[in-house]
């Protein structure tokens, strides 16, 4: 077997992660398009993309239970890959590297940096709310008090804002980082790409193709 370094890309995202990736991404897109036309007269026509109001009501909770479940399908692929270390408060506690975009000062993250997994469990936060809430203004399947309905529909619009504010830092960081967006579109890397970006994830997948054999 090739020493990992010497290939010309590693593996990052393989194809039912990135598939499942742009699906929540189009269920996001439509959904936040049809919330946005419901949720305010000046993008009502937004509304049009969807054949007019009565459909863009009918559509939007079927969008956003969709994102649910996809995402449900690929948090259970990552989630012990977004739990916290140590050295992920530290790499959140120097942010001005991070934004200074001086890695070498940064301590090493494995395969999500600690910036992925806040966004990861922001969107898990939200997307719970949302459900909750939606569930609640249902009308066609569920017919709750209005003294429930009126509070659940504020929480619903500010988690909304949260969501599409975080997606959209998100989306901003893609392209920030070069080689993410190939990393999402090809599900490959550079060996140097994941040296400098993950550096406890290149020495993880080294490791694994080359385990060490008896004692030291």
């Amino acid at each position: 077997m090739s020493d990992l370094r010497g290939r010309d890309t590693l593996l990052r995202y393989s194809t039912d992660v990135r598939t499942n990736h742009w699906l929540n991404a189009i269920c996001f897109v439509l959904a936040a398009l049809s919330g946005l036309a419901l949720f305010h007269p000046a993008l009502f026509w937004f509304s049009n993309l969807f054949g007019g109001g009565p459909w863009t009501r009918i559509l939007h909770p079927f969008f956003g239970l969709f994102m649910l479940l996809l995402f449900l399908a690929l948090s259970a692929r990552v989630w012990g890959e977004n739990h916290f270390a140590p050295a992920d408060w530290q790499w959140l506690r120097q942010w001005r590297d991070v934004v200074g975009n001086r890695e070498e000062r940064l301590p090493e993250v494995g395969r999500y940096n600690a910036g992925q997994k806040l966004v990861f469990f922001v969107v898990v936060g939200c997307l719970l709310v949302l459900f909750l809430t939606g569930l609640t203004m249902w009308r066609s399947y569920f017919s709750l008090p209005a003294a429930i309905v009126r509070p659940a529909s504020v929480l619903h619009a500010i988690s909304a804002l949260v969501l599409i504010c975080t997606i959209l830092v998100h989306i901003y960081a893609g392209f920030w980082v070069r080689g993410s967006m190939h990393a999402m579109l090809r599900g490959t890397v550079t060996p140097g790409w994941a040296w400098t970006h993950h550096r406890a994830w290149f020495r993880q997948i080294t490791h694994a193709s080359h385990p060490r054999t008896g004692s030291d």
